[in-house]
C-alpha cells in the first residue's frame, strides 16, 4: 500500500561503533559496541531439513517441493550484529526495510568548506 511505500527509505547509514547499554549483568551500563551487518552462514549438508529434502528428491518424480518464483519485494530487512567491546556479548537487532545500507566510520558533517 501507499503507507508502506512511504516508510521504505532508500539509503540508511549506521556508525561502525556506537555507545549503547549492555544487557550483560557482568558488564552493566553504557559501553561501546562494534556493529556489523548480519550475514547468513553456509548451509550445512547434514541439517535435518536438507537431509529430508534430499531424500524426497531422490529417484524419479521430478521436483517434489515448490520453488518460489513470485518475488515481489524490492528491499530486505537489515539485521545488525552488535558486539560489546568489553564483555564480547553479541546482540542482534533488526531495522526497517531499505534499498541500500552502509556502515560509516565517521559521522557525516554538514558543509566541507564553510564560506566566511
Amino acid at each position: 500500500s501507499f503507507c508502506t511505500l512511504l516508510s521504505i527509505v532508500t539509503m540508511v547509514t549506521w556508525p561502525k561503533k556506537k555507545k549503547m547499554h549492555c544487557p550483560d549483568e557482568r558488564c552493566g551500563g553504557h559501553k561501546e559496541f562494534k556493529i556489523v551487518q548480519y550475514k547468513a552462514g553456509k548451509a550445512r549438508l547434514f541439517a535435518q531439513g536438507k537431509r529430508r529434502y534430499d531424500s524426497k528428491q531422490r529417484g524419479y518424480g521430478g521436483q517434489t517441493k515448490p520453488i518460489f518464483h513470485k518475488k515481489a519485494k524490492t528491499t530486505k530487512k537489515i539485521s545488525l550484529k552488535m558486539q560489546c567491546t568489553t564483555c564480547k556479548r553479541i546482540i542482534q537487532n533488526v531495522i526497517k526495510r531499505c534499498k541500500t545500507f552502509q556502515l560509516n566510520d565517521k559521522k557525516k558533517s554538514g558543509n566541507k568548506d564553510p564560506t566566511w
